[in-house]
């Protein structure tokens, strides 16, 4: 049994070669038929491949599939590279890609992936290197769907956890709560890794993984510390903190159930109220960059709009042109309960966000959760504000999912309730549109109509902030957060 700090005393040295990263949580599941949270998603990088992934733009790039093509708006062919191969060494083919979508779509195997397949109606595999999808109407944002990682076709349809893929790594141990164990997949085409073993540590508590930093325990922690403590760790001879700009978007949720809320007068206030240049300097350390809405500069469907500007004047007159004026001197206009989680920068938001709201004169009651009560509460429209995150945005598509009209949940993540028929008019033809260039058009005029409308309150994108060990060459991290660059990196 593995020991930590929290528990008096640290855990045995990693063994000589190996390089061991945190985790904060357990990942769900491994299995990329179930796997759904962030960690999850991080080692699904290391153990599978798809037949594409994401770009660094958000564009789909190729992996499993060499090229593919679209004979009609229907129809996507596929041509699979031939020198993949599962660790004994089975060529990963069209038989397995095939037996993998027919697994995650199959309704008694209750995959969460299966609504991202709703438009495939059939799979078929001609030849082992060539893969035919056919859809039930055109979907321009299929291709995020084909980032599915393959599973052996003999294993496909197991009921229980299946870990087999021909990624860079092997899994080849896991202690619930502890660790996870990954070795180099022996036949990977692209370079056989150097990293072994690969270890993961499981380590909640944040000042246990920075402690484990600072003795060597752990090599590489992806999760962002908190700004002092991450120029404290700066400091240390033998270990390198690097930033780089981030893709996750940081909002405030607002819930247009609630009368205030629905009149775009008092979200535009609220969005003056807010100083973003003063929140990233003094929550985030300036590990971060004030947003103008969900997709960062890097992406290709990024149009550059006005970021908000502070103006706590205006604020005013606009909540006195809605009709809420304070009934005396010093009395808030009105009162909204702010939800938040237990991490500390989100406490700290909610506090700023509390001050600069009090002093346009809508007072703030900031109420504390755990992630989980936090997020049922607002799936369920339970909310008036809280502040929550997109992570690892790829298709503009998630537009139509959080802001069109039927996409409240449990059908999408429109939590806020925002109705806009001209945003549902875009959205929908945004799916229904292949050529890149009109595409990009489209959502340009998506992103200028939520920055009018104001649905939500954009506030930051979040800086990569990664910390390793000075050992660890060729390592480049992600915008996502994603590790596969670990495949390519190795120790001194």
């Amino acid at each position: 049994m593995l020991v930590g700090l929290a528990g008096g005393c640290a855990e045995a040295p990693p063994p000589a070669g190996a390089l061991v990263v945190a985790f904060d949580s357990d990942p769900q599941s491994l299995d990329p038929r179930f796997q759904t949270d962030a960690n999850g998603a991080r080692l699904a990088d290391l153990l599978y491949v798809g037949l594409t992934r994401a770009g660094a733009d958000g564009q789909r790039a190729p992996e499993l599939a060499r090229t593919w093509e679209m004979p009609d708006r229907r129809t996507f062919v596929f041509h699979l590279r031939s020198d993949f191969r599962f660790p004994d060494g089975t060529a990963v083919t069209a038989t397995d890609v095939r037996a993998t979508y027919e697994a995650v779509r199959d309704p008694a195997l209750a995959s969460p992936k299966r609504t991202a397949l709703a438009v495939l109606s059939a799979v078929e595999a001609p030849d082992p290197t060539t893969v035919v999808m056919h859809l039930t109407e055109p979907f321009a944002p299929f291709l995020d769907a084909t980032g599915l990682g393959i599973l052996p076709a003999d294993r496909a349809r197991e009921r229980g956890e299946v870990t087999t893929g021909a990624g860079p790594f092997q899994l080849i141990a896991a202690e619930r709560g502890e660790r996870l164990v990954l070795a180099p997949n022996p036949r990977y085409p692209d370079g056989v890794p150097k990293l072994h073993p690969l270890i993961v540590r499981i380590v909640p508590d944040e000042m246990v993984r920075v402690l484990e930093l600072r003795r060597g325990g752990v090599h590489l922690v992806e999760d962002a510390p908190e700004p002092e403590i991450g120029t404290w760790l700066g400091t240390i001879p033998t270990l390198l903190v690097r930033r780089s700009p981030g893709t996750s978007f940081v909002y405030l949720a607002l819930n247009l159930r609630d009368p205030r809320l629905a009149d775009r007068r008092v979200r535009e206030a609220i969005t003056l109220a807010l100083d973003r240049e003063g929140l990233v300097r003094f929550v985030l350390g300036e590990t971060a960059r004030p947003a103008t809405g969900l997709l960062a500069p890097e992406h290709w469907a990024y149009a550059r709009l006005r970021s908000p500007r502070h103006d706590p004047g205006r604020a005013r007159r606009l909540l006195d042109r809605a009709g809420y004026r304070a009934p005396r001197p010093g009395a808030p206009r009105f009162r909204l309960v702010y939800k938040t989680s237990s991490q500390p920068v989100r406490r700290r938001l909610a506090e700023a966000v509390q001050t600069e709201l009090g002093a346009v004169g809508i007072a703030v009651d900031v109420r504390v959760y755990e992630w989980g009560t936090l997020y049922a509460d607002v799936r369920s429209g339970n909310f008036e504000l809280a502040s929550l995150a997109w992570v690892g945005i790829t298709d503009p598509d998630l537009y139509y999912l959080a802001f069109h009209s039927t996409m409240m949940p449990p059908a999408g993540y429109n939590r806020g309730a925002y109705v806009s028929r001209v945003t549902d008019r875009l959205t929908t033809a945004g799916r229904q549109t292949f050529a890149p260039a009109r595409r990009r058009a489209i959502y340009a005029r998506v992103q200028r109509r939520l920055a009018h409308d104001l649905p939500v309150v954009p506030l930051w994108w979040e800086d990569r902030v990664v910390v390793h060990t000075r050992r660890l060459h060729g390592f480049e991290p992600s915008p996502s957060g994603d590790l596969r660059g670990l495949a390519a990196a190795w120790l001194d």
